[in-house]
């Protein structure tokens, strides 16, 4: 077996520094290159590395049932590691080149195994106080929460798609996630299947999201394919789209969590959940409508009208 060739250089494990958030640049991502170095000396692949990061998820989770500071320390720390992993996995997979669907659908869901926890725990917790309307207010929040998670991601891969190419990011059509979820057998490929019938309603719901985007995305499309967009239109839209990622950025893991944190220090863990309802909502709504009015206008520019 041909052993996969490592670059060992710390900018290539970068996604873009268009889209890299500040603390992920002084602290996630240092952390996360030392892992991977770490990993791939031990032969270990990106896909295990992002189910150690739910292990460690799943743990801060329970952490954080008990009305216990330490026990909230010591949750705290478990979801910095999970996070530092969650690096990790990414760029073990840039600098050795194995990306995978499986690798990116399973990354995705890691964050949401570890917020379940996490929103399941605090219910149990604030139960005794709150009975049956805390999981209300968690599941309205956590509604919330994969809308956000959801457009953040998926205008971060449009982005990077006319900063590095259709190569260069992880955007997805849903027709073709669906055509290749159907051309799949569980009986061949269980856990591949499994996830790809998620995914395909996690694409379908980011282009519901983003309907001027998808109006964008066809006329380039027609006009160019995927792989001829002039580099002038890329870098013109470029520029257009970066004051907008660090929106994506606050609608990601660092703002959350110091909100999540601070709730929980304070003793009152329901506050992360209007938090999230509220002020990320705005982030987000902000976010959808402007990006939403750049798009048109690149469409429009493309149609001559």
């Amino acid at each position: 077996m041909e052993k996969v060739k490592v670059k060992y250089d710390y900018q290539s494990t970068l996604k873009s520094m268009d889209t890299e958030e500040y603390i992920d640049l002084k602290f996630y991502r240092p952390l996360g290159y030392m892992w991977a170095i770490f990993f791939e000396k031990l032969g270990v692949t990106p896909n295990v590395i992002t189910v150690l990061s739910i292990i460690l998820g799943i743990g801060a989770g329970v952490m954080f049932y008990f009305d216990n500071i330490y026990y909230t320390i010591a949750g705290m720390i478990l979801l910095i590691w999970a996070n530092t992993y969650d690096s990790a996995d990414g760029q073990l997979a840039r600098m050795t080149g194995q990306y995978s669907r499986l690798g990116r659908i399973l990354d995705g869901a890691s964050g949401d195994i570890w917020f379940i926890t996490i929103y399941a725990a605090i219910c149990f917790r604030l139960m005794p106080q709150w009975g049956i309307y805390i999981w209300l207010l968690a599941a309205f929040a956590g509604y919330w929460h994969s809308k956000q998670a959801a457009v953040a991601d998926y205008l971060r891969n449009f982005h990077l798609f006319f900063l590095k190419g259709k190569k260069g990011s992880e955007l997805d059509d849903s027709h073709k996630v669906e055509e290749e979820y159907k051309q799949l057998k569980f009986s061949k490929e269980p856990l591949y299947t499994f996830f790809m019938l998620f995914y395909v309603g996690y694409t379908r719901n980011q282009e519901k999201l983003t309907p001027k985007m998808q109006q964008l995305r066809a006329t380039l499309r027609e006009k160019y394919g995927d792989d001829s967009i002039p580099a002038s239109f890329s870098e013109k839209f470029r520029q257009a789209s970066l004051p907008y990622m660090k929106y994506t950025n606050i609608l990601s893991f660092n703002t959350r969590v110091i909100a999540l944190f601070i709730s929980l220090i304070i003793g009152e863990p329901w506050l992360y959940f209007v938090f999230e309802i509220i002020i990320l909502n705005a982030v987000l709504f902000y976010l959808l409508l402007n990006y939403e009015r750049i798009c048109s206008a690149f469409n429009r520019e493309l149609r001559g009208e």
